[in-house]
């Protein structure tokens, strides 16, 4: 099966009402998804130097009436997990990210990855109260809408995670 065309997903955000992308690089999404994503007028791009400093970005633009999400890769959630904690968790802010999960094999689901960095990252979420989705391949990102609207109205961060390299 392949992966999550980078187009469905961006089209995706679009429909979200997403205008802005907090994002640091990573492979597993660069090629399909940032790179299309810096080329679109639709959207505004906020390069990072690191992941935490776009939860707080997301959560300002929030704040602002602005819709965001945050493109990091799983090693990049792990590190920002403090920031996470305290301003979408705690204040209640509508943090979407979409999070590559490196490494991930394809016949696994994230929990029961070999990568260590991927089985814990489901677990984290739940132990926090963040929504997620996971997204596998192209029937999948008909769930990001949905996660995105909720996240919104419920003013609460979520997830997306991307299991499968994203597809040019």
């Amino acid at each position: 099966m392949p992966g999550p065309s980078g187009a469905a997903i961006v089209a995706a955000l679009k429909a979200s009402g997403v205008g802005f992308i907090a994002a640091v690089p990573d492979i597993w999404t660069s090629a399909g998804l940032l790179w299309p994503i810096a080329a679109d007028d639709g959207f505004r791009l906020i390069r990072l130097c690191k992941e935490d400093e776009g939860i707080s970005i997301c959560s300002g633009l929030a704040y602002a009436g602005k819709r965001a999400v945050l493109l990091m890769q799983s090693t990049g959630l792990l590190d920002s997990m403090n920031a996470l904690r305290a301003i979408a968790v705690e204040y209640e802010q509508p943090v979407c990210m979409l999070v590559g999960l490196l490494s991930k094999e394809p016949d696994r689901a994230p929990a029961d990855s070999a990568q260590y960095g991927v089985r814990i990252v489901p677990g984290i979420l739940e132990v926090m109260g963040i929504d997620y989705v996971v997204v596998e391949g192209p029937d999948d990102v008909g769930a990001i809408v949905p996660a995105i609207g909720a996240a919104y109205a419920r003013s609460r961060p979520c997830a997306v995670l991307i299991g499968r390299q994203v597809e040019a």
